[in-house]
Parts: structure tokens; sequence; C-alpha cells
């Protein structure tokens, strides 16, 4: 029974504490009041607000600078090279032509064959004619160290334009 004298004898000089502390609040009350009647530093003026005149785009004879160009069909754009939408595409069309290797070749000199390695791993057998890369790559020379081919871009303009790549062989 002594631990229960104790702690009713703790909760009792806590009590008394606490109702000593709470009857010196008279000084606080008068502080608090004196603060209150501080007047405040003045607040800075707002900013005055500009105001801009708006302006409605009435020219009808110009194209409006804030929407895009529609495509112009022109003759050159009709006459230019177009990609064959129609063929299936090759497997090494799913990937872009900076990264596949070319490892080695397989062939004699009259009907040589690149060896290229894709992202994958796989090892595809690739031949003058086939396809490769994402923009329409198409390969027109296979040699020892390099398979040329000619990509098919878009030119800006609603057309297309031949570019050259090659796929050199890597480094073993």
């Amino acid at each position: 029974m002594r631990p229960a004298r104790i702690a009713i004898a703790i909760a009792t000089l806590a009590m008394i504490g606490g109702l000593t502390a709470c009857s010196g609040q008279g000084d606080l009350h008068a502080w608090v009041a004196q603060v209150k009647a501080r007047k405040g530093a003045p607040l800075p003026a707002l900013p005055v607000v500009k105001t801009f005149e708006t302006f409605i785009y009435q020219d009808q004879d110009k194209r409006d600078p804030f929407e895009p160009a529609p495509p112009q069909a022109n003759s050159q754009n009709l006459a230019g090279p177009h990609p064959d939408q129609n063929r299936p595409r090759e497997p090494l069309e799913a990937f872009p032509l900076d990264s596949l290797k070319m490892v080695g070749t397989i062939g004699a000199k009259g009907s040589i064959e690149g060896l290229v390695k894709d992202p994958q791993g796989v090892i595809h057998q690739v031949r003058v004619g086939d396809y490769m890369g994402q923009n329409y790559g198409h390969v027109t020379q296979v040699t020892q160290s390099e398979i040329d081919l000619v990509e098919l871009v878009p030119n800006g303009s609603g057309g297309w334009m031949e570019r050259d790549a090659s796929v050199a062989l890597g480094e073993k």
C-alpha cells in the first residue's frame, strides 16, 4: 500500500501547485492588455495593378500567328519520295537505327549479308533490299565494314526527303 500512498501524495502536490500558479494571472492580463493597446506599424500601400489593353486579331487576310500552319500540298510534296505503307514491316524496323549494331558479315563477295544485333540481343541477317530502322531505312549496300541505307524522313512541309545513313561494324 505504500506505492498507492505515494501516488496520492504526488497527485495532491500537483493540484496544489496548479492552483497556486493560476492565482497570479493578474500580471498576465495587464501585460496582454498593454500589448493590445499598442499601435502597429503602418502597412505598405498595395501596388497598383497595371491594366493592359486587349487586342483582337482581325486581319482576315493573314494567318493567326498563334495557330499552327496547315500543311501545304504543293507539287514538291506530291512528287517526292513516299514510304510504302502497304508492305509488311520487317523486324528491324521496330528499333531506332542508332540502337542497331553490325556485328559481322556472312557469305561471299557476290552475295554478302550483314549480321545486325538488335537491342534485345537477337542477331538478324540483312541483305540489300531489306528495311531497318524506324525511318523506313532501305538497305542499298552491304560491305565487310558497314551497311549503307537510305532513310525517308519528313521534310517539315508535309512531304518526305531521302537521307543517307549507315551502320558500321562495331568493335569487338
